[in-house]
C-alpha cells in the first residue's frame, strides 16, 4: 500500500507554490564581484559558446520560498535548507549541430543571489530529461526540472547551467537530434562556456570548478558531455566530477530487450525518426519501420509545437496500451524482426554509435537510478555501464540503487505494488521514473558535489 498517495502526487508539481510567491522578470541587480574565474575566455573556441544576446532574468525565487516549497512537497529530507536566492537567467548561445554546422541553442543559468551574492561559485552543468514539447525551455520560474535544480543546487550555492538542446526552444536548429551523443555533448559544453561569458554580466563568480549532471535522457547526454570533456578539453575545463542518472547509456542493448519498457512508442518514434535525420540510411520512407496510420506524419511529429505525451495517444499520433501493444501497433513485424536478429540493421548501428560505453571516466563519476524504473531500467542501463567501467578496472565510478529508498518513503510496509490492475500499482511506477526517482538521485549527486566543490 501506497505510504501517501496524495504527497507523491504533490512532487509532480514539484514545488509550484513558488508560481505565487516569486514574479517574472526582474533585474540583475545583485551586487558580487564581477568575472568568471578559471577559463573566462569563454568562446575562444570558433565562436562556440558565445553568447547570441544579452542574458535576461526571467524570474527570481526567494530563499524561504525555496524551503517552504520543499517542505509541503517532501523534499525538506532530502535537500539541505535554502542559503541563496535564485535568479533565473535566460541563455542564447553559439553551437554547433551534428554535422558541426553552426547553430544555436539557449537554456538557463541559475544564479545564486542574496547572501550567497559574491561568493565564488562552482558550476554544475545539466541536461534534461525527455520533453516532447518543442517550444518548452528550462529558462522559466514554472518548469519542474528547473525548480528541481534550484532547491537541489542553486539554492546551496552553486551557479547552475543547463540547456534547452539542439531544436528546442529559441534554438533555430531544424530538428532536435535525440538520444545523439555528440551533439548533446556539444550543447552542454557550449552551454558551460555560455554561463562564463554570462558571467560577468550577472555579477557572478565562477570558482572554475566544473561538475556535469543530467537525467534520463539527461544523463544520457551529461555522460557524453564527460567523456568528450576528458578526452578533449581537460585543459579548459576543470572537471571534478559527473553525475548521471537514470540514463540510457546502453541503447543497443535496449533495442534488443524481448519486453517494451513504459512510453515505448515516444522513444522510439523519437529515436529512429532523429537517427534518419542525422545519418539518412535507417529507411527509404517511414512505413518500412512505422506501421500505418502512425507512418504518415511520424517523421516530423516530435518534439511537438501542440501535443503533450497524453495528447499523443489520445489523439492517435501514436498508439497506447500496454507497452508490449504499443509496439506491435507501432513498428512494422519484419522491421521488428530485423531488428531483434540482424547486427547489421540500421537502427541498431545507429544505436551503437550512440551507446555511452567503451571509455574510462577520470574525474569522479556517479551512476544513479532505480532498480524499479520502468522507463530507463536499470539493469539495462546503469548495470550494464558500470559492469563496463569495472571491466577496464576504472577506480572512479560509484553505482547507487535508491530503490529502497524510494520504497521506503512512498510505501507502508517497503513493499512496491504488486497487482498490476491497482490503482496503486498504475500510481506507483506511473509515477516512479519522472517523479520518485529524480529527488534521491539528485540529493546523491548533491552529496558528491560537495565533496569536491
Amino acid at each position: 500500500m501506497l505510504r501517501n498517495p496524495c504527497r507523491l502526487l504533490a512532487l509532480a508539481n514539484i514545488l509550484a507554490v513558488l508560481l505565487t510567491a516569486c514574479g517574472g522578470g526582474g533585474s540583475a541587480g545583485d551586487t558580487g564581484t564581477a568575472g568568471a574565474e578559471a577559463g573566462a575566455d569563454a568562446g575562444a573556441v570558433a565562436g562556440r559558446g558565445t553568447l547570441r544576446t544579452a542574458p535576461r532574468t526571467v524570474g527570481e525565487l526567494d530563499s524561504d520560498v525555496i524551503d517552504t516549497a520543499a517542505a509541503a512537497t517532501g523534499l525538506r529530507g532530502l535537500a539541505d535548507r535554502a542559503r541563496c536566492d535564485v535568479r533565473i537567467v535566460a541563455l542564447d548561445y553559439n553551437t554547433v549541430g551534428v554535422s558541426s554546422e553552426p547553430t544555436n541553442a539557449t537554456g538557463v543559468l541559475l544564479v545564486p543571489a542574496g547572501d550567497c551574492a559574491g561568493e565564488a561559485h562552482p558550476l554544475v552543468a545539466y541536461a534534461r530529461g525527455t520533453n516532447v514539447q518543442k517550444l518548452d525551455t528550462l529558462a522559466a520560474a514554472d518548469d519542474p526540472e528547473t525548480l528541481l535544480l534550484a532547491t537541489f543546487y542553486a539554492a546551496q550555492g552553486y551557479a547552475v547551467v543547463a540547456t534547452d538542446y539542439l531544436g528546442y526552444a529559441g534554438s533555430t536548429y531544424p530538428y532536435h537530434p535525440y538520444l545523439h551523443a555528440d551533439s548533446e555533448a556539444s550543447a552542454v559544453i557550449d552551454a558551460i562556456r555560455a554561463a562564463r561569458a554570462a558571467a560577468p554580466d550577472e555579477s557572478l563568480r565562477l570558482s572554475g570548478r566544473v561538475m556535469v549532471s543530467g537525467y534520463s535522457q539527461g544523463g544520457h547526454a551529461s555522460a557524453a558531455a564527460q567523456r568528450t570533456m576528458e578526452r578533449e578539453n581537460a585543459q579548459e575545463f576543470e572537471l571534478v566530477a559527473g553525475s548521471h542518472m537514470a540514463g540510457p547509456y546502453n541503447l543497443s542493448g535496449a533495442l534488443r530487450e524481448p519486453v517494451a519498457v513504459a512510453s515505448y512508442p515516444v522513444f522510439m518514434a523519437f529515436l529512429v525518426t532523429s537517427w534518419q535525420k542525422v545519418y539518412g540510411n535507417l529507411y527509404a520512407n517511414a512505413s518500412q519501420v512505422f506501421r500505418p496510420p502512425y507512418s504518415d506524419n511520424i517523421d516530423n511529429l516530435l518534439p511537438s509545437a501542440t501535443l503533450t505525451t497524453s495528447t499523443l495517444v489520445s489523439t492517435g499520433a501514436l498508439p497506447g496500451g500496454t507497452p508490449a501493444q504499443a509496439r506491435e501497433a507501432l513498428l512494422q513485424p519484419a522491421f521488428l524482426s530485423d531488428l531483434l536478429t540482424n547486427d547489421a540493421n540500421p537502427v541498431l548501428q545507429a544505436a551503437r554509435r550512440n551507446d555511452v560505453l567503451g571509455w574510462s571516466p577520470r574525474a569522479r563519476t556517479l551512476l544513479c537510478g532505480g532498480s524499479g524504473d520502468p522507463t530507463v531500467p536499470l539493469a539495462t542501463h546503469q548495470a550494464v555501464a558500470a559492469a563496463d567501467f569495472a571491466s577496464r578496472g576504472v577506480g572512479t565510478v560509484t553505482a547507487v540503487d535508491v530503490d529502497p529508498n524510494i520504497r521506503s518513503a512512498f510505501t507502508l510496509d517497503g513493499q512496491a505494488p504488486t497487482d498490476p490492475e491497482s490503482s496503486a500499482y498504475s500510481t506507483y511506477y506511473g509515477n516512479y521514473h519522472a517523479v520518485l526517482q529524480p529527488p534521491f538521485c539528485l540529493a546523491r549527486s548533491k552529496a558528491l558535489f560537495d565533496s569536491v566543490r
